[in-house]
């Protein structure tokens, strides 16, 4: 491949080895705390067992912070802008900048950095391959800077491939964790009521709520009847007989959910459904409520701004 217009940086191995630790450096922490937190759950489990039946997207509803106060749909609403503000970003120090923001806006939910810590490892595995991808897959422009590593003299690393990429890292954890604040800080009821208010059709907002309540209930079913087969003495295998009897199983799961759902509607009609659930007592929209939305519109325009009239290059 032909260098001679770019400035080429030949890295030893030591160099090549810091780089990528850097790069992967966020990742591998996000790993470790969800792994911890894994083991946490484990030896929990040891002693008590966990409530399944109980919701968790809603577990930090009640809470006294600015979001936890914040009408939920004047909150959705908001927050849905800054996270496509923040996705139109183009340079890597304003991207840095809503990371750093959206980390904020966390930290003051008064919640447990665990849950998000466990959302930014479920992508990095995706996002640490564009780290390495792109950088070595975009094509040398004349007057780039590419790093040269030991062994590989035929796939250059390029830093505007590798700002690109890591551009794209910060917006794609900044909007995850935005997530948090906008999803968790409600009661789930009042969080599809507020979606509801934005223009989703209540249909849909019932049909949420009855899966997100009944999936705990079906998941339990199916840990029931693997505890029955292994008391039986199954052993999964790679074989015709494990196939069959898996899928023996999961026929009897979908018979005993289709016959639990007949009974839920018939008891729900015995009580009076008639179409509708009775809505929670909705949170008044009050000036603060709006003053919270103006005040982070602004933070997203000011992003937004500084992104297209002060673009800071890092590298």
């Amino acid at each position: 491949m032909n260098f001679d217009q770019a400035h080429v940086i030949v890295l030893n191995g030591v160099q090549t080895m810091s780089l990528f630790s850097c790069l992967f450096l966020p990742f591998f922490c996000a790993l470790v705390a969800w792994l911890l937190k894994a083991e946490e759950s484990t030896s929990a489990g040891q002693k008590t067992e966990p409530d399944w039946s109980s919701p968790v997207l809603d577990r930090h509803g009640q809470g006294s912070s600015l979001f936890h106060t914040w009408a939920p749909s004047i909150k959705i609403a908001t927050l849905l802008i800054a996270a496509f503000v923040i996705v139109s970003l183009h340079t890597l120090a304003w991207a840095l900048t809503a990371l750093f923001c959206c980390a904020l806006c966390v930290e003051l939910t008064g919640m447990s950095w665990t849950r998000p810590l466990r959302r930014l490892a479920a992508l990095g595995g995706f996002l640490g391959m564009l780290v390495v991808i792109v950088p070595l897959t975009s094509p040398v422009q004349s007057g780039e800077t590419v790093l040269v590593l030991p062994g590989l003299p035929e796939w250059p690393y390029s830093l505007a491939g590798a700002h690109l990429a890591l551009t794209i890292v910060c917006k794609a954890m900044a909007v995850a964790l935005l997530m948090e604040p906008m999803l968790a800080t409600s009661s789930l009821p009042q969080t599809l009521q507020g979606f509801t208010d934005l223009g989703l059709p209540a249909s849909l907002n019932q049909m949420i709520l009855l899966c997100h309540r009944y999936i705990f209930v079906f998941q339990e079913e199916m840990r029931r009847m693997q505890r029955s087969m292994r008391v039986r003495g199954f052993v999964p295998r790679t074989n015709i007989a494990t196939l069959r009897t898996m899928g023996s199983g999961f026929g009897m799961l979908f018979i005993r959910s289709f016959e639990r759902t007949e009974r839920v509607y018939e008891a729900m009609l015995s009580r009076g459904y008639q179409g509708s659930f009775p809505a929670e007592v909705r949170q008044k929209i009050t000036n603060m409520d709006l003053v919270k939305g103006v005040l982070f519109i602004m933070i997203a325009a000011i992003l937004l701004a500084g992104d297209r009239l002060l673009p800071l290059i890092l590298f």
